[in-house]
């Protein structure tokens, strides 16, 4: 096995440990063993636990902002780009659910950037400014855009970590009575919602 291959084997390894028994719970011991390498192999590679798990944190947080950046940032009505936001969280959960388990944990690697809180900040200072000109366009105060921001895709975020667990309904539903809530508020909710079709 090549220094690369084996540095892939050792984050799959890691990843699948860190998203099953978290950060605190994992070893290094548990991971070389999983591995079948010795303990200094792991420390050769990544320097410890936190050097691992910093790889795989990144990894996540880059693919899961990829997705959210892509369906906030293809255009189209505000709706459709709501519905393409739900969804892309929710293939990301249904894809790479050990991914999704690491990145709403607690970090304890002690870093402003690459928590999923930090991650969900960043796509709601995007969603903010989706928001400003609707807004305006409505004679609304845009200096309440970032909190309406911050509502919009803690609910999907929220959501999205219920779903992990609970995978019902179907995520299409999902993003549906996701976008029913916040389009239409609790007075004007659609007693069977759909995507819109150009959503997807």
């Amino acid at each position: 096995m090549t220094a690369s291959q084996r540095r892939e084997q050792l984050l799959t390894v890691s990843r699948g440990l860190f998203a099953g028994k978290g950060f605190e719970g994992t070893s290094v011991e548990e991971i070389a063993a999983r591995a079948e390498v010795s303990k200094p192999v792991v420390y050769e590679h990544f320097g410890g636990k936190e050097g691992i798990y910093a790889v795989v944190v990144d990894r996540e947080v880059q693919a899961l902002t990829t997705a959210l950046t892509g369906a906030l940032g293809s255009g189209g009505h505000p709706k459709v780009l709501l519905e393409r936001t739900a969804l892309a969280l929710l293939d990301y959960i249904e894809s790479s659910e050990d991914g999704f388990r690491i990145l709403v944990r607690d970090s304890p690697v002690a870093q402003a950037t690459g928590t999923f809180s930090s991650l969900i900040g960043d796509v709601a200072t995007q969603v903010e400014a989706i928001l400003e000109p609707q807004f305006r366009a409505n004679g609304l105060e845009t200096k309440t855009a970032p909190l309406y921001a911050q509502m919009l895709v803690g609910m999907i975020a929220l959501t999205g970590q219920y779903w992990l667990d609970a995978r019902s309904p179907k995520k299409t539903e999902v993003a549906a009575h996701l976008v029913n809530l916040a389009w239409n508020g609790l007075h004007n909710m659609e007693k069977k919602p759909a995507l819109t079709k150009v959503s997807r």
